[in-house]
């Protein structure tokens, strides 16, 4: 068995006019990327390998994560998992390294529309928002066709500390 953990990228700020994949986080973003990162260290969730889309917001909340959580996983990037489609980020997920707990981070609709794939079950992936998938696989190569079941959705709104 192997745990796919899918990270939706962090809240970005549409008030640079930068191009879509060269969109940095906002404020609210580098801080839920920061709680889920400590969170999943904190549940005994931190991912062996980190694969992250090439997106700049993608990018900087796989980094802040891995930091805040204190992950000594291998981070990846690609802009395979940037504007694609499901059959593509399992293709990725299927030449991932023999570790296992595997993180990918990415985008909307993709990223529901995996978690709904794999899972069956239809998931609000909203930004930073980390969905563990269990895939009753011994490889990461058998993914596509993989059974797989959902184990939890971790939203960092829930784990936020709440302003005085």
């Amino acid at each position: 068995m192997r745990r796919l953990l899918v990270m939706r990228h962090g809240k970005s700020d549409w008030s640079t006019g930068m191009s879509d994949h060269d969109r940095p986080l906002n404020r609210r973003g580098i801080e839920a990327a920061k709680t889920m990162g400590r969170l999943l260290t904190e549940v005994g969730e931190a991912p062996d390998h980190v694969i992250t889309s090439g997106a700049t917001r993608a990018q900087t909340t796989a980094e802040l994560a891995r930091e805040s959580g204190d992950w000594t996983a291998e981070m990846e990037v690609t802009d395979d998992l940037y504007g694609t489609g499901i059959d593509t980020v399992l293709s990725v997920v299927a030449g991932a390294p023999d570790v296992e707990r595997l993180m990918i981070v990415g985008h909307e609709p993709v990223w529901s529309g995996l978690v709904a794939h794999l899972t069956g079950g239809a998931v609000a992936m909203k930004t930073a928002t980390v969905a563990g998938i269990d895939l009753l696989v011994r490889d990461w190569e058998e993914a596509p066709l993989a059974r797989s079941e959902m184990v939890f959705v971790l939203q960092p709104r829930h784990f936020a500390p709440v302003d005085p």
